[in-house]
């Protein structure tokens, strides 16, 4: 590690290669906290290079835990955090909207580190329960049309990482990794990104995968569709700029997508919107992203998008993919 953190310090790169047999060297516990953390903060101080991504990538999907969930055709809603933004659990709130419409939603979480309430607070909060167990995300996904894979369960090599990630407190390149290590390989993903850099880098990526993409990064700094400034948006077949009347609503505040200020607040928020009691910049904003996933998956329109989800949202059926997996988590 000596060698490989002076190469970094001295602002060479890493190549795909050595990138991967760090992550991995990681996993096997051959390396100490501090050196852990010192590799860490090399990437806060300069960008990464598509190699190392790839590389860090590459380990994490190898040494995870697969889950198996081909058959339901399903999409990931997730955004990489550390955009420093603080808001609502916009995407797993997205997710349950997306599945309350019918898409198949394989939602890959984990606790927040660089930001108040990440998804899996949110979800443990509410009941849900966090298993890697086949069983039980089959039958979350097709009874709730919705399964969460909560990171650390499927990732153990990295639980060496996981207590030095949360003393940083920081967005690492691991919020890079995060979204592009599903352990259940879905077919389509939405994923939101914290600067165009990063976005280009995963359409790069993504290019030479079998994933169905939609990339998503908000010029004024969100890595979500925030409804708040256009959103450069990437796909496999086309790249363009979505604005806030491409789903026909007006333009938000960003003071209109603030988040709590705790868990048990930011609970409460998600349970308020869920069931249809949010405000109208809250439900547009939902709405805006899991129309983006059932555009993603059904190759609609993103107005087509948003008008599905504001159904599902407003009739309850969102809702009831909560209750039902909350059930679930019950058994």
């Amino acid at each position: 590690m000596k060698n490989i953190l002076n190469r970094l310090i001295n602002h060479e790169t890493l190549s795909a290669e050595e990138a991967k047999n760090v992550l991995v060297n990681i996993s096997h516990g051959s390396y100490n906290a501090s050196q852990i953390a010192s590799f860490l903060t090399v990437y806060m101080m300069r960008s990464i290079s598509i190699e190392e991504l790839s590389g860090f990538r590459e380990a994490l999907l190898d040494l995870c835990i697969r889950i198996d969930l081909s058959e339901y055709n399903t999409i990931d809603l997730c955004g990489t955090g550390g955009d420093g933004k603080d808001t609502f659990n916009i995407s797993t709130l997205a997710s349950f909207v997306a599945a309350g419409a019918g898409i198949k939603v394989a939602k890959h979480g984990n606790y927040g580190l660089s930001s108040i309430s990440g998804s899996s607070n949110v979800m443990e909060k509410l009941g849900i329960k966090f298993s890697n167990d086949a069983d039980f995300l089959e039958r979350s996904i097709d009874q709730a049309g919705i399964c969460i894979l909560h990171a650390p369960l499927f990732h153990p090599a990295m639980k060496n990482v996981g207590p030095i990630r949360k003393e940083l407190a920081v967005k690492t390149f691991f919020n890079m990794v995060g979204p592009m290590v599903n352990p259940s390989f879905p077919q389509n993903q939405l994923v939101g990104v914290f600067n165009l850099e990063l976005a280009r880098m995963y359409a790069y990526l993504y290019q030479n995968t079998n994933t169905n993409f939609t990339i998503l990064h908000s010029l004024d700094g969100y890595d979500e569709v925030s409804l708040t400034a256009p959103t450069k948006i990437i796909t496999s077949k086309m790249e363009g700029m979505l604005n806030p009347e491409d789903f026909g609503v007006s333009l938000l505040l960003q003071s209109e997508i603030a988040g709590g200020t705790t868990i048990d607040d930011s609970a409460q928020m998600f349970v308020d919107i869920i069931s249809g009691k949010g405000t109208e910049a809250q439900n547009n904003v939902v709405c805006a992203n899991a129309g983006m996933a059932i555009a993603t998956v059904t190759k609609c329109s993103p107005l087509e998008g948003f008008q599905i989800a504001k159904e599902s949202l407003l009739s309850g059926k969102g809702l009831l993919s909560l209750k039902k997996l909350q059930e679930l988590s019950k058994e």
